[in-house]
């Protein structure tokens, strides 16, 4: 039973998703945060959705079926480099259409250029030693939702914030219970996300 839970855990907060609730508290958790008009906000969702979830996903079927990976687990630190740097590639190209092409508000831009800094730099230090993926993700939500809680003071965003927490506390249980990392991958991804995405964020938007 708490293998099953931690691999639905493992799954509905894969790292390719975390993007998608990072925008999501944007707009719709904390909407004063952003300048994109409320028309707006759901086709912007959708399209980030597209290229950072349903895009990078087909690659990585892609690289499946192709036998360049045995896993779209990834057990294996060599056989996340590919994947690592394809997805690397797809949220690049991403944060450049949104930087040049659709450019409708700064804190969207920052916030697609953190997480792409995030992967290629997970993607490095996969390299020379494995890291958790799931919780670089959840290291750069935490700081993004911290840095929100610290301007825009609001009860129901305070725990939405402990929320956040708490899944991260959850999702990186799960993987060491699964056994897919030992406990200093765990921290040092959520150390990651975190220390790339909070720093950068709070002096955007709190300075």
């Amino acid at each position: 039973m708490y293998r099953k839970l931690a691999l639905v855990l493992s799954v509905i907060f894969q790292p390719l998703v975390i993007p998608t609730f990072m925008v999501v508290t944007l707009f719709y958790i904390v909407p004063e945060a952003t300048i994109v008009p409320k028309a707006a906000k759901w086709a912007v969702l959708l399209l980030i959705s597209f290229t950072t979830l349903l895009v990078p996903l087909l690659g990585l079927m892609g690289l499946r079926f192709s036998a360049v990976i045995n896993s779209l687990q990834l057990p294996d630190r060599k056989e996340r480099i590919y994947p690592f740097a394809l997805v690397s590639v797809f949220y690049m190209m991403t944060v450049a259409f949104f930087y040049w092409k659709l450019n409708i508000d700064q804190l969207l831009i920052v916030t697609l250029f953190l997480i792409t800094v995030s992967l290629i730099l997970m993607t490095l230090v996969t390299l020379f030693w494995k890291i958790s993926a799931h919780q670089t993700a959840m290291g750069g939500w935490v700081a993004i939702v911290l840095v929100l809680s610290i301007k825009f003071t609001s009860g129901p965003l305070f725990y939405y914030f402990i929320l956040v927490i708490l899944l991260s506390g959850l999702i990186g249980t799960a993987r060491l219970y699964l056994n897919a990392h030992r406990p200093s991958e765990v921290y040092a991804g959520f150390l990651l996300g975190f220390g790339i995405c909070y720093p950068v964020f709070y002096h955007f938007v709190i300075n």
